[in-house]
């Protein structure tokens, strides 16, 4: 069930606080623990806060740590981009957001401010964001100083970029609208959204454009003479005080600010009468310029008023001074309270989001994209802590990715090899290792060697193992570590970068066997392509599978798709799709389908069907119709293991796609192969699928 939603816009100043604030309110009417998350924030001065995030806790009340409720600031995600640390910036984003997801009932999320440089990049990660953490969006876009055919084209251009992507949008927002323009809006977003997606229009509030001397006191860095306490006053409008006062009062307007040269004590004076007289409008400040102040006689006389506005002094010139209240952008502070509940009661009126959030609370997300998957896995691994052998302990590959997975404390690790020799490549590579805190044996050496050999004997003595053979099978790192884990002395095991597929997993089928009721050990590789996880079956294992082998492999393969947290939609690829193919090849995949159905009448499952059929829409829905597979297909079954070893090679040179594996199914315990070009990725994604299988075992 879905726990979150993306509130994200495409410009500055659309008035995205009102969303994310009025549907606060909403939504802890409708739950009882609700986070607040932005992930990505503006640059803050060191020592102070992001305005969001303070106005929404404050104001709400929720208890959560302000360092919780954001991933990054502008300048580091930068940053990490400009040093290609692109996935590292998502995995950041998707952790903390998991944190929150775990914590409360709901995450409301709010999307970046488009302030500076780089919108168009910040607007990428936005929808990366979005469809990363598998939650919907909500889009809004002001129609201020906008055409129509400006307005309409923002917001489709924000409406496709999302879908494009795979992402749900919920609702579409047209905000700071004239009054007696809102149906017109509704009814042209409504000519290019589906019907599901809900429409709203919000009409300009001048009020809510208009800053606060809060505000204006830190753009004009002034200095403030009187009024402390009223600061959350808003402005009106403004004007200057340059004329004679009496012709000036007639200028004045509800809630003016009175721009003046700090030595005119007739304009200061008369607008802090006029303020008090019942004849006139309230003003909301004075701005003196030019870095002038008024005589001691004319400060003992403002003291010794009953009513005083804030008086704030600065040293540009009136000039400058007016430019500069002009250009301000006012935002909603924690303690702009009278703001925050104009903007909630704004909100209230003109967006009917009740039976929205109720789609919302009970939405079900769809797919799942690499770094959801990555992430999920080691969420999973932490679950259970498991014990792998790596018997390659030399490799510099393995040493690696042994000390990423000892620095995130996911696995407890044992690697095979000569101690002396292990350590001494640790220290070569400098490594933050702590050869103390990983297990290092050496198998000749090792007090169980002669226990191993002995068991080894007594497995394979049928088939003419003597003991003197067991004990050289023994020192075989691939035989011993297959050993450990028979002896429940460790879970499970990876090797692979430098050994054969044969001499990997030849020990395990001796003495490890299969599961009762499997008789073919095969393979799987996580395909994590751009956006989706794909799994590909059988790729390293099997040559030639007959039609039985086939839907055994199947079967195997959608069991481990179920224990990762995929629903399989099965294709049962080949060279024809449905009844129009002829020959033994394609016939043997009708066959193999016709048995999988037979077996497992749940599975979703369509073959024989093209590559192509199986996974574009388009020629799925062309080609098969009625499937309910075709051009969804995320588990691709390989008629042998020259389509499948070369399909994947294929797939992952070519898109740039990560492939995990491959992951060996059917054995009573794993034991997982790697290839002898795997990467420290690999070995870092295999050891952690190994231990995740070791769970569930």
């Amino acid at each position: 069930m879905n726990k979150g939603i993306y509130i994200a816009t495409l410009e500055s100043h659309s008035g995205k606080s009102m969303i994310s604030l009025g549907l606060m309110r909403t939504l802890l009417g409708k739950t009882v623990k609700v986070g607040y998350f932005r992930p990505i924030i503006n640059d803050v001065p060191e020592g102070k806060r992001d305005n969001h995030i303070d106005t929404i806790l404050s104001y709400f009340d929720l208890q959560m740590p302000y360092e919780d409720a954001f991933a990054f600031t502008r300048n580091e995600l930068i940053q990490k981009r400009n040093e290609g640390k692109s996935g590292e910036i998502i995995d950041t984003i998707i952790r903390k957001y998991k944190k929150l997801e775990e914590e409360y009932d709901f995450v409301l999320v709010e999307g970046s401010d488009f302030s500076g440089e780089g919108s168009v990049f910040e607007f990428d990660v936005n929808v990366i964001t979005a469809r990363n953490l598998g939650i919907p969006v909500i889009i809004i876009t002001s129609g201020k100083d906008k055409s129509w055919e400006e307005h309409l084209g923002s917001l489709r251009m924000a409406y496709n970029a999302f879908i494009e992507k795979d992402v749900d949008v919920l609702a579409m927002v047209s905000n700071k609208i004239l009054e007696e323009n809102l149906e017109t809006a509704k009814k042209n977003m409504r000519e290019f959204l589906p019907e599901e997606i809900d429409v709203f229009a919000i009409p300009l509030v001048e009020t809510l454009n208009n800053p606060t001397l809060k505000e204006i006191v830190k753009a004009l860095d002034g200095k403030i003479l009187f009024g402390h306490e009223f600061l959350n006053n808003q402005t009106g409008n403004f004007g200057v005080g340059a004329m004679q006062l009496r012709n000036y009062l007639t200028t004045l307007r509800n809630e003016s600010l009175v721009i003046t040269p700090g030595d005119r004590a007739d304009i200061i004076l008369g607008a802090l009468q006029a303020n008090i007289s019942s004849n006139y409008p309230r003003i909301s400040g004075i701005i003196l310029t030019g870095g002038l102040t008024p005589e001691p006689s004319i400060i003992k006389l403002i003291e010794g008023l009953s009513e005083i506005v804030p008086i704030i002094s600065v040293e540009d010139g009136t000039f400058n001074v007016t430019n500069k209240v002009g250009a301000i952008k006012s935002n909603i502070y924690a303690d702009s309270i009278q703001k925050i509940e104009t903007t909630i009661s704004t909100f209230e009126r003109y967006v009917s989001f009740d039976p929205l959030v109720e789609r919302l609370i009970n939405f079900q997300p769809h797919g799942i994209t690499p770094r959801m998957f990555q992430y999920g896995l080691v969420k999973r691994a932490q679950q259970s802590k498991k014990h792998i052998v790596l018997p390659e302990g030399t490799d510099d590959r393995i040493l690696i990715a042994a000390g990423r997975l000892m620095a995130i404390d996911i696995v407890d690790i044992t690697l095979l090899g000569d101690e002396e020799v292990i350590k001494q490549k640790i220290m070569k590579l400098g490594l933050n290792l702590d050869p103390e805190k990983i297990k290092i044996i050496n198998p000749v050496k090792s007090e169980e060697f002669e226990d191993y050999a002995q068991t080894l004997y007594e497995i394979r003595k049928h088939k003419g193992v003597n003991l003197d053979m067991a004990r050289d099978w023994m020192t075989d790192v691939s035989y011993y570590g297959t050993m450990m884990i028979y002896k429940g002395h460790a879970d499970g095991m990876v090797s692979g970068a430098a050994h054969t597929t044969q001499h990997t997993i030849r020990p395990a089928l001796q003495f490890i066997k299969t599961k009762p009721g499997v008789s073919v050990v095969s393979s799987v590789f996580f395909m994590c392509l751009e956006d989706r996880v794909s799994v590909f079956g059988d790729c390293a294992i099997n040559p030639n599978p007959t039609a039985e082998e086939l839907a055994e492999i199947t079967i195997s393969s959608a069991e481990s798709c179920f224990a990762f947290g995929i629903d399989p939609k099965i294709a049962m690829l080949s060279y024809s799709s449905g009844t129009s193919g002829k020959g033994a090849d394609v016939d043997r995949v009708r066959q193999a389908t016709e048995i999988v159905k037979k077996k497992r009448p749940d599975l979703k499952i369509e073959g024989p069907i093209q590559y192509d059929a199986a996974v574009d829409i388009s020629v799925g829905k062309s080609k098969m119709p009625d499937s309910e597979v075709a051009g969804q297909a995320n588990l691709l079954i390989f008629p042998d293991l020259n389509t499948g070893n070369n399909t994947y090679k294929a797939v992952q040179r070519e898109t740039g796609a990560l492939a995990i594996g491959p992951m060996l199914q059917g054995l009573n315990k794993p034991v997982n192969d790697l290839s002898r070009g795997c990467t420290v990725d690999d070995v870092f994604n295999t050891v952690i699928l190994t231990a995740i299988q070791a769970q569930g075992m």
